[in-house]
């Protein structure tokens, strides 16, 4: 049955995967830096592994582009800013990951690029972006503050449109379909999807563009180790099943959190598995956060285990509200959640 033909749920479990008989059913984990001659594999810096190219196979398939497996999600970012010209201008959300903010400014602080911030809401403001910049960088929704930006209102403009697709993975929105550029993936998170690897993701819509991509990641030696590749295939497999249920789970919790006295605001796009929530002020922030018991105090997202922080505490995200708890929701019980919200909240 042809891959294209398959639901997004079956193709995360049928793409990249071997299908000649007497092969492996899963993809090995293939640990080697080089090959003997006269292969298609040569040295695994230029032409990757066997278990890269399974995953990159299915998490184009996925998205609908060719894909790039690198060393983590950052170094994704730097591998598209590697493609810029210098004095190109990258507009990105006021609201929006530290790191990739963190690689702008560093950039632009050595005259090589310019740097438009844009608040996430402004609809406008994106629009003159997407004609007059080089590059828009969309998160939607945006990390912490789970803002929504249009994603297709600013394609087929000058700028080229790159997507962070981290939060909403490939399950939850195809930004390719919808007319952008390049999109890339921190599989450290929901991909993976068990706090244990570090590996990023690029997919592009141009063979060209993702063969500049390909071509950065072996210029820098950003490449991902072979465990994290065969890790982070075996994290997509359950993919489905994990986003649906967490994203139930999280439904119910930013609901109950909104009805809640101490809770002055939640922030929920409707679906996924991240609540931003703010409370009175940093001092509550952390006291909550000290008060958990189930859910864990600890940075990152997307794995089966709750996680809290207080993201103003991050360098780079002093100006996100400081009362505004990050929730990346996990498989626990729902109820146990709750409880244990409620008891710490109290």
């Amino acid at each position: 049955m042809n891959l294209d033909d398959l639901s997004p749920r079956s193709r995360a479990i049928a793409a990249g995967r071997p299908d000649q008989p007497g092969e492996p059913l899963n993809t090995p984990l293939v640990a080697t830096s080089t090959y003997v001659a006269g292969g298609g594999f040569k040295y695994a810096r230029e032409n990757g592994t066997p278990t890269w190219a399974a995953l990159e196979e299915a998490i184009g398939a996925l998205e609908g582009g060719r894909a790039t497996a690198f060393a983590s999600g950052i170094a994704t970012a730097a591998a598209v800013i590697d493609l810029l010209d210098v004095g190109a201008e990258v507009a990105v959300p006021v609201y929006s990951y530290s790191g990739t903010r963190g690689l702008l400014d560093h950039a632009a602080g050595k005259g090589r690029l310019k740097v438009r911030r844009i608040d996430p809401a402004d609809r406008e403001g994106w629009l003159a972006a997407a004609r007059e910049a080089d590059v828009v960088w969309v998160e939607s929704p945006t990390n912490p503050t789970l803002d929504l930006i249009d994603i297709a209102p600013l394609t087929g403009q000058r700028a080229r449109v790159v997507v962070d697709n981290t939060f909403a993975t490939p399950l939850g929105q195809q930004p390719l379909a919808l007319g952008a550029d390049i999109v890339v993936h921190s599989a450290t998170k929901l991909i993976g999807g068990h706090s244990d690897l570090l590996l990023g993701l690029t997919v592009a819509a141009d063979e060209g563009v993702a063969e500049e991509l390909r071509d950065a990641r072996t210029r820098n030696g950003a490449t991902p180790g072979a465990l994290e590749a065969w890790l982070a295939l075996r994290g997509l497999r359950t993919l489905p099943v994990r986003l649906a249920e967490q994203s139930r789970t999280a439904a119910l919790l930013a609901a109950r959190l909104g009805e809640h006295p101490a809770v002055t605001k939640v922030r929920y796009p409707g679906q996924g598995t991240m609540i931003a929530f703010e409370l009175a002020d940093a001092a509550a922030a952390d006291q909550l956060c000290a008060a958990l018991r189930l859910i864990q105090h600890a940075t990152s997202l997307g794995g089966v285990e709750s996680l809290v922080e207080r993201r103003a505490v991050w360098p780079g995200d002093a100006h996100v509200p400081a009362g505004l708890v990050r929730f990346s929701v996990g498989l626990e019980d729902p109820e146990d959640l709750w409880r244990d919200l409620a008891q710490a909240l109290t």
